[in-house]
């Protein structure tokens, strides 16, 4: 059977899959956090495909067309607001688009751009996910009958950051620029409001609040790459 042919047949939604039938993009540059939208789609019901950057989401969306389209806000070649505008003005709408991002002041600039919801990072409860996509939805895509809601907590093998970590550590040894800088603030804050990591969340802040006050980052990229080895070599020790 052809990939049309399952699409054509794909079974209703139903309560405890409540996404059945739906197709989801996300463009996220983090793989820990991707990881987190797979199992969440998995969980649902819901057909899923990864971007990781602006480039990548539209090639994707040449050959593609996504019920769902969930955009991280920070991504390696430009903002998520870019995507957000461009597909809220498409002559044939995504159905359902939302952003995402570990830093909740980008709501309103999501909202402005396109979007009709933010998911603040991190994105790991069954229910919160399912109901900000149903939300949008027409009725006849619903699920029958009464549905329970599932407020399960998605776990993510921690290990599947250390892709993350090795990411951040190759871009910071090849560039230190000011948008760079910016890009890793964003991307750090994320994989660590993911992993509720506290002190790499108040690193990233703290990166993030001296190139917006324009002083000296040198400290902040020592204190990065200080932590980031660190939780390298523990992953490596397990």
């Amino acid at each position: 059977m052809d990939d049309l042919s399952k699409f054509m047949n794909s079974p209703p939604p139903t309560p405890t899959r409540p996404l059945l039938g739906v197709t989801v993009l996300v463009v996220e540059d983090s793989r820990y956090a991707s990881e987190a939208m797979r199992m969440l789609c998995l969980r649902s019901g819901a057909r899923i495909r990864r971007a990781d950057c602006l480039r990548s989401a539209r090639k994707h969306l040449q050959v593609f067309n996504p019920t769902v389209v969930i955009v991280d806000m920070g991504l390696p070649d430009g903002s998520g607001a870019e995507l957000l505008a461009e597909l809220s003005q498409t002559a044939s709408p995504i159905s359902v688009l939302l952003a995402t991002s570990g830093d909740s002041g980008l709501e309103e600039e999501a909202i402005a751009a396109g979007a009709v919801g933010f998911l603040s990072k991190p994105v790991n409860n069954l229910a919160q996910f399912q109901n900000a996509i149903l939300a949008h939805l027409p009725t006849e895509d619903h699920p029958p009958g009464p549905r329970l809601l599932n407020n399960e907590q998605i776990v993510i093998d921690k290990l599947a950051l250390r892709d993350d970590f090795a990411h951040v550590e190759e871009v910071l040894a090849q560039n230190t620029d000011g948008e760079t800088l910016d890009y890793l603030a964003h991307f750090i804050s994320g994989i660590a409001q993911t992993a509720q990591d506290g002190q790499l969340i108040e690193a990233a802040n703290a990166l993030a609040h001296d190139r917006a006050q324009g002083r000296s980052t040198r400290t902040d990229v020592e204190r990065i790459s200080s932590m980031l080895r660190a939780r390298l070599e523990e992953r490596t020790s397990i």
